[in-house]
């Protein structure tokens, strides 16, 4: 059994010698990746140690406390967290204001977590801030971990550089996760379901209530239709703690339709009101019928965020939610043949993605490469994939020891399933495979976790490169 705990402090000498060290991009990520890395250990049982927003509180005391001094919205939940956080930080973005993006994890570029305006911090801000995070590490009692170090230096960079608002997404539940010592604007959790039940409960109600952390006393919530032992365990806490949620077409009125027109294709757009905003047929920016209701709950934090002082001019509003894009959901990232990536984790995930596809994307037969990690529930995940799949590709993500092993999830899915399948040992001889599988009018689907996106997405930039680079030559 793997504990995770954190890890023995090192000598103050030597925390102080590679604080020295970190002069340049790679050193500064030797020295992250370095830290007890939970997003990617495998873990069967966690030490309560490591989850403490005590810890968080001291490091971020040593930095000056850099979250007091900016406002946000945080965005915690199972599915359609990051389209979330997207849609609310385009809309802002389009009306004026400075505003950071916390998010996890990343594709490709370590630096995608951190955004003000949809830009990356630069690579001598992280350097810089990576320096600092270590020169700190040196005068705590315990050593952060990754996540720790990274939500510190993005919380320090929002203050220094004065953002108008963040949005912050939570890494792991929201209790305990360390983005939680936060006092939002609002709290916002989207959709609810099974996944990392090893850390926060074998049951829909027990994750809830790790998600309903995030509420705070007299902080608005807001949250979509849940199944019901959800729904109780989210307004008992509300009801417990003295903050107001808001359940969206409950408490706000809200309605959606889903519908193909012959210049904008297949679409959803939502209307929803309230007793100082009307939003009326609003398109929604990204596929899929299950954004619609991402995009209720963007709009419904843009209504509470007017109250609280912000400009927010309609058409500005419109303006920026339709400039929405978030990378590794639903993209076309090749075209001959086309390969369609989206980092559906969960088995809730995967088949909002099969629906969406089929809905969005036509095609004659696809293809699923699929990897995923070991700690989900992996048999439900393959349910999924083989209602999408007409032959599906087994591989695993590099570097990630979660990562579940590709012949072993071509076994459990011989057992239900007797579709065609293959095992590939990385995401290169996955495509490699895939492609020769393939037509014209077929597509390549790689999907079951964002580590295998971004893998897929590195593996593709190389290969365009080369091909550029040859083409010069000749």
């Amino acid at each position: 059994m793997t504990r995770v705990s954190p890890r023995p402090v090192r000598r103050r000498s030597t925390q102080r010698a590679a604080a020295v060290e970190i002069t340049t991009f790679q050193s500064a990520m030797r020295y992250l990746y370095d830290r007890a890395d939970i997003e990617r250990m495998r873990a069967v049982s966690v030490d309560g140690r490591t989850f403490k927003l005590e810890r968080m509180e001291e490091m971020l005391a040593g930095l000056g406390d850099p979250h007091r001094a900016i406002r946000t919205v945080h965005v915690a939940g199972t599915v359609g967290k990051g389209s979330t956080v997207a849609m609310i930080d385009s809309m802002l973005r389009a009306c004026g204001y400075a505003v950071g993006a916390y998010t996890s994890p990343h594709l490709v570029d370590i630096r995608e977590r951190v955004q003000i305006n949809g830009q990356m911090i630069g690579k001598n801000d992280f350097v810089e801030l990576t320096r600092r995070m270590a020169e700190m590490t040196e005068k705590l009692d315990f050593e952060p971990t990754f996540f720790e170090l990274m939500t510190a230096m993005a919380f320090t960079w929002f203050a220094e550089e004065a953002v108008d608002i963040a949005v912050i997404e939570t890494g792991l539940g929201g209790r305990l996760d360390c983005t939680n010592v936060i006092i939002p604007e609002t709290a916002v959790i989207t959709t609810i379901d099974f996944d990392h039940m090893h850390i926060l409960g074998k049951t829909l109600g027990a994750i809830a209530a790790e998600k309903a952390g995030i509420m705070k006393r007299g902080v608005p919530a807001f949250t979509v239709e849940q199944p019901a032992e959800v729904e109780q365990v989210l307004r008992d806490k509300a009801a417990e703690i003295g903050a107001t949620l808001k359940v969206i077409n409950k408490d706000i009125e809200f309605s959606y339709r889903f519908g193909t027109s012959p210049d904008k294709g297949p679409r959803s757009q939502v209307c929803l009101f309230t007793e100082t905003s009307r939003f009326e047929h609003v398109p929604v920016p990204l596929p899929g019928e299950h954004q619609a209701f991402n995009c209720g709950l963007a709009l419904a934090v843009i209504d509470l965020l007017r109250g609280a002082g912000y400009s927010l001019p309609e058409g500005k509003v419109h303006a920026g939610l339709a400039a929405t894009t978030i990378p590794g959901r639903m993209e076309l990232v090749w075209n001959r043949p086309r390969i369609l990536v989206d980092g559906a984790h969960n088995a809730a995930a995967l088949a909002t993605l099969i629906r969406s596809v089929g809905a969005h994307v036509p095609y004659d037969s696809m293809v699923v490469v699929f990897g995923c990690c070991e700690d989900k529930d992996v048999y439900a995940m393959l349910e999924k994939v083989a209602l999408g799949g007409d032959k599906v590709i087994f591989t695993r993500a590099k570097g990630v020891p979660r990562a579940a092993d590709a012949a072993d999830l071509q076994q459990k899915f011989a057992e239900r399933c007797g579709k065609m399948s293959q095992v590939a040992g990385d995401i290169e001889e996955a495509l490699n495979l895939a492609s020769r599988a393939v037509g014209r009018e077929d597509l390549i689907c790689v999907t079951g976790s964002f580590y295998l996106v971004g893998d897929t997405k590195k593996y593709l930039m190389e290969l365009d490169k080369k091909r550029h680079v040859s083409a010069e030559i000749h």
